[in-house]
């Protein structure tokens, strides 16, 4: 699979949901190989924003789409890495500002 196939199968999925891909393609399609890359390395699409620890049991809270991303989307209008948005967020209807990393840092330490 490739990154454009990886984009219009996950498109699919998420816009019913009301997540939409962030309409930079250029950062979207990096991102996407992102993931690819972690699919091929890891064995799973570990959120190419964050630092995985190499496990599923350990990484599995932050494998696209991160368990983080609803939150993220509902207060700020975009996911952590920007992936996901919000149709506003797209449109400029909604001001674009620095999400937080809402992963616990326990976590994130491993």
């Amino acid at each position: 699979m490739n990154a454009k196939e990886l984009h219009d199968a996950l498109k699919k999925i998420q816009e019913p949901k009301g997540c939409y891909f962030n309409a930079d393609a250029s950062m979207t399609m990096a991102l996407m190989e992102s993931l690819l890359v972690n699919k091929e390395r890891l064995g799973y699409m570990a959120c190419p924003c964050r630092l995985a620890n190499g496990t599923l049991e350990a990484d599995r809270d932050i494998v696209c789409p991160c368990e983080y991303r609803e939150a993220d989307m509902a207060e700020y209008g975009a996911c952590f890495c920007g992936l996901y948005v919000t149709s506003d967020w797209n449109e400029g209807k909604r001001e674009r500002v620095y999400v937080p990393e809402r992963r616990p840092v326990e976590k994130i330490l491993g």
